[in-house]
């Protein structure tokens, strides 16, 4: 008797849940964007939270929570019900990094569940033009080679993409680099132009216009392949930097315990979306690739480059500003 009352105890606790995934969805989404609105990563949420709304029948709402480089945004998604109506676009650090490199860290990776691969960036490793000789990644290791620390990179702030890209190429070719960090991605790349550093790890679609003008010369792709922005330009894995990445990119992420079958809705539509010409359109315009795949997929992902970063914030001794 007390077995089954346990298991009907049980079985009432599962029904809300069983109700949620049937009838989802049947209210207001919202969308977190964890950045300020304008930037690519709110112009991903709101031609992504468009879409959502036309397939499901439903009204989408993009919420900017910012602050504390994605964190705050981050950690509402971690916090929110875990029922599908609130839903996260979560950049690589803040999943992959960040739970490694803040001791306070107000959420976990697993408080978070994947959905999708929503978009990648491709970062180029760009210097001073006037200031730095090298043309190539094999001139530019041999003047850092020579005068070990004299090579500085900027970056938007320690633990940031750019910064662990530098202490990877430290790590990868035994070079010494000076890190200059900078609060926010805007000053850094003025002050690369300027000369006041040599080099940094930029989104391609950031140094561009510089790399266009003249003012920056591009010396590698930091991606398995190359960029179709500049196919001429060799990868740095390509130019003897075995296996080199530091690619950005953003996931469509719920809180953890959300049902199975609201996940599966979710990457369906989701994957419907990024399959489509115009969303690969509007997602280059912003130095985007579209992405895609399982939550399965997106989960493997997490889990390698997790361990990567980890390695590279361990080994360089990062610390968080």
């Amino acid at each position: 008797m007390r077995m089954k009352r346990f298991l009907l105890a049980v079985a009432a606790a599962a029904l809300p849940l069983v109700a949620v995934a049937q009838a989802y969805p049947g209210k207001q989404i919202h969308i977190v964007v964890p950045f300020p609105p304008g930037g690519p990563t709110d112009v991903l949420g709101r031609v992504l939270g468009q879409s959502l709304g036309e397939t499901f029948g439903q009204t989408v709402v993009v919420d900017n929570k910012v602050g504390a480089a994605g964190n705050i945004g981050v950690d509402a998604v971690a916090k929110a019900a875990p029922d599908g109506y609130t839903i996260g676009i979560v950049p690589a650090g803040n999943v992959a990094v960040n739970p490694t490199l803040f001791a306070n860290l107000p959420y976990k990776g697993a408080d978070l569940a994947p959905v999708t691969m929503l978009a990648t960036v491709d970062n180029v490793l760009v210097v001073n033009a006037e200031a730095v000789p090298a043309r190539t990644m094999k001139e530019l290791l041999d003047l850092a080679a020579k005068k070990p620390g004299a090579l500085s990179y900027a970056s938007p702030g320690a633990g940031s993409q750019a910064h662990l890209a530098g202490a990877l190429l430290e790590l990868s070719t035994g070079v010494q680099l000076l890190h200059v960090p900078y609060r926010g991605i805007a000053p850094a790349v003025n002050d690369l132009v300027g000369g006041q550093v040599s080099m940094m790890f930029a989104p391609l679609q950031t140094a561009l216009s510089h790399v266009k003008s003249g003012k920056l010369r591009a010396i590698g792709i930091a991606s398995q392949k190359r960029s179709s922005l500049l196919p001429d330009l060799p990868t740095i894995a390509e130019q003897g930097v075995a296996r080199f990445e530091a690619v950005s990119w953003y996931a469509l992420m719920v809180p953890a315990g959300t049902p199975a079958d609201v996940v599966d809705r979710l990457n369906a539509a989701t994957t419907r979306f990024l399959a489509l010409p115009d969303t690969r359109a509007k997602l280059a315009a912003q130095g985007m690739d579209a992405g895609g795949g399982s939550a399965q997929d997106l989960a493997a992902t997490i889990r390698a480059e997790t361990a990567r970063w980890s390695e590279v914030v361990r080994k360089q001794n990062i610390k968080p500003e």
